[in-house]
């Protein structure tokens, strides 16, 4: 018995010791580092890390090859919270685009990043849904009611202006920067 209690105190004496030399990997930490390991990214994304020691923060680069945005380049930001999978990450669009979905701060409507987040959902599960997001835009949960109001009243116009914002251009009088490839 005495053994045991001197183990137990040898344990403690050497915590303190440890602690200063390594972190412990939050929750969030640990799924993070699952889902990307876990990743699988279709040809038309590619994920990057400013910091490859945070794990937490990185861009999503979405290149559609059909649709509407084709010859595109968005790029996203992710910040995963310290209360993900239970909390979804915030995503934002940097690149500023025509899009019912996506208003001209960068904020994205998208089910999954609001109401319908689940802690099963993964990072992969939030790039399928941004990719379809420009294959099918979503004209009857809109951000930009403007565009959403075009797209369901003319799709040529709405084709058009698309076409217009990423060459580079002015919509109405918003000015879009060029993000073609």
């Amino acid at each position: 018995m005495i053994k045991l209690f001197s183990l137990k105190q040898q344990k403690k004496d050497e915590v303190p010791g440890r602690a200063g030399n390594q972190k412990k990997a939050s929750a969030a930490q640990l799924r993070i580092t699952k889902d990307i390991n876990e990743l699988n990214l279709p040809k038309t994304c590619q994920m990057e890390f400013p910091d490859p020691d945070d794990l937490l923060n990185f861009k999503l680069i979405i290149s559609p090859d059909e649709g509407f945005y084709r010859g595109g380049k968005f790029s996203f930001s992710f910040k995963v919270g310290p209360g993900y999978p239970h909390e979804p990450p915030k995503v934002k669009c940097e690149t500023q685009v025509y899009h019912p979905n996506i208003d001209l701060e960068g904020n994205v409507c998208l089910n999954i990043l609001r109401e319908d987040w689940k802690p099963v959902l993964t990072i992969n599960s939030i790039i399928y849904g941004l990719q379809y997001l420009f294959l099918e835009p979503n004209p009857e949960d809109p951000l930009n009611k403007e565009a959403a109001e075009v797209l369901q009243t003319n799709r040529r116009l709405f084709e058009t202006n698309v076409q217009k914002s990423m060459r580079g251009g002015y919509i109405g009088s918003v000015f879009f920067e060029r993000c073609l490839k």
